[in-house]
């Protein structure tokens, strides 16, 4: 296993660790007396876990380390950590009453996620080789997912979570669209 390959598993095994801390944080929130160093290190580990992404990935091409263990777990990976964050903040209050990410939102992450994997799935029952290119709406999705979970860690109480949900939202309904469409070339093709 390669060190790339390693982060990745990291990034992996920090995800139950950041929930432990967002669920207890949450649970301070609901008896009226908030541990915010809770939501510090849940902001922390999750931020962490995000950022070694990029790492792995650096490491992989710097150092020739591409593998296809590496190529077939980042994305799970990836997944793991922000459904979870997805999902732990749609479940808990992290501040006033109603401070979470709306269940919508989550319904819509869990949706487009479902959708891919289910085309995935049909691609392959058809013997089509699934090469599925990035379209710029996924990572602008994923962006704006981030920042969305973000809003609410961070706790930016001016402005309710439902309007970065909203703009997430967009884009998340936007990207499974666009991915639809490249199953259906790939399908044709």
């Amino acid at each position: 296993m390669t060190f790339a390959s390693k982060i990745t598993i990291a990034r992996i095994c920090l995800v139950p660790v950041y929930v432990v801390l967002a669920f207890c944080y949450g649970f301070t929130v609901k008896n009226g007396a908030p541990v915010e160093s809770l939501r510090w290190w849940a902001l922390g580990v999750f931020v962490f876990a995000a950022s070694t992404d990029g790492v792995d990935g650096w490491v992989a091409r710097k150092f020739n380390q591409c593998s296809a263990f590496g190529a077939y777990i980042d994305p799970i990976a990836d997944k793991a950590l922000l459904l979870t964050g997805v999902i732990t903040l749609s479940l808990i209050d992290w501040g006033a009453p109603g401070w979470r990410l709306p269940l919508w939102f989550a319904a819509i992450v869990i949706l487009r996620d479902c959708i891919i994997l289910g085309g995935i799935k049909i691609l392959y029952c058809h013997h089509r080789q699934v090469k599925i290119v990035p379209h710029w709406t996924g990572k602008i999705c994923t962006i704006t997912q981030m920042f969305a979970l973000g809003w609410v860690m961070l706790r930016f109480t001016k402005i309710s979570p439902v309007y970065p949900c909203s703009v997430a939202g967009i884009f998340t309904v936007w990207s499974s669209i666009a991915y639809i469409q490249q199953g259906r070339r790939i399908l044709k093709g």
